[in-house]
């Protein structure tokens, strides 16, 4: 019978986080990117909501983790903040606080109802998304980084964990915004807000492609890293291939649900519009199912690999 000392707190922590992080870092880069004003402009807005939502909820649960909420204990969570050093728990305390600093300043720039791309607050508002691009991508790949600084554990003792759990990140926090937008979206009489809006999905929808090729490649490399080193770490990694404990999951949820199903359906979706210039249309029912799956594949790939390193034996120390 393996323990498990990190569960769902810990697994949705390292999912919600990522997923924020990665919509504060697609909304701020796709607001630098420039472009169609309107259609940027509403992508970036709906990553800027969301993004400080999840980072709060996961680090709340974190700190439940740590023990914060039992009796007599409800602030041991700052004891984090006396110790400065570069420990991924100290880096990692910073790193989210500065997070939901800057995510909410980020949000407080669309606030208005009659907020636009050249508004008053626009200057601020590019300001601040200078600094979210490199934070964001800093909390996505601290994530992977949490896991990856414990070479006890040989399932996650991989270099390539980090750069997985960002692309990762990105995606499920492009899938978020949308997701939001697909929810929200009611169909606009005005012709050319309803272009702007499958404008802006076929921004999203592309890039997503994008990662997740990525993901995919980065996923391969990392069960290739581990299944061809020899001793511990080829041993930890078969719980995810044929037979193992995990597999049926990994290979399902994972890899069939989040990345390859959802790649082929959006690849399916854009290429009129790459190869014959065709308007971008995607049937409502799709534009939820599609980036759901994809955040439950991310959430499967966090389940999996905090599991999987804890069910496989540690390296003795």
């Amino acid at each position: 019978m393996h323990e498990l000392n990190w569960g769902l707190p810990v697994i949705t922590y390292l999912f919600m986080a990522g997923m924020g992080a990665g919509a504060l870092t697609a909304s701020a880069s796709v607001l630098l990117r420039g472009g169609p004003r309107n259609v940027h402009f509403d992508v970036a807005r709906y990553g800027a909501f969301i993004a400080p939502i999840p980072v709060a909820i996961g680090s709340a649960l974190l700190v439940f983790e740590l023990g914060s909420f039992q009796v007599g204990n409800w602030f041991r969570f700052l004891n984090l903040y006396t110790t400065i050093n570069l420990s991924p728990m100290s880096v990692g305390t910073w790193l989210l606080t500065f997070f939901l600093g800057v995510s909410v300043l980020y949000a407080y720039t669309f606030l208005s109802r009659d907020a636009r791309a050249d508004d008053a607050q626009s200057g601020l508002r590019r300001a601040v998304a200078w600094v979210s691009v490199p934070l964001g991508v800093g909390v996505a790949i601290y994530t992977g980084v949490l896991l990856g600084a414990m070479p006890a554990r040989p399932f996650w003792n991989s270099p390539v964990l980090a750069m997985l759990f960002l692309l990762s990140s990105i995606s499920t926090g492009v899938a978020a915004i949308l997701l939001a937008r697909a929810l929200l979206h009611r169909k606009d009489p005005d012709e050319k807000r309803e272009h702007e809006y499958h404008e802006s999905g076929y921004l999203l929808t592309t890039s997503d492609t994008l990662l997740i090729g990525l993901e995919l490649v980065t996923l391969f490399l990392f069960l290739m890293y581990a299944h061809l080193t020899i001793g511990s770490v080829k041993e930890a990694v078969s719980v995810v291939l044929s037979g193992g404990a995990l597999a049926g999951m990994f290979w399902f949820w994972v890899v069939l649900v989040g990345l390859v199903a959802p790649a082929l359906i959006e690849l399916y979706l854009i290429m009129p519009r790459l190869l014959h210039h065709k308007e971008y249309e995607v049937h409502r029912s799709l534009e939820i199912i599609l980036p759901a799956a994809v955040l439950v594949g991310g959430f499967m790939l966090r389940y999996v690999v905090v599991i999987a390193g804890q069910i496989t034996h540690p390296i003795g120390l």
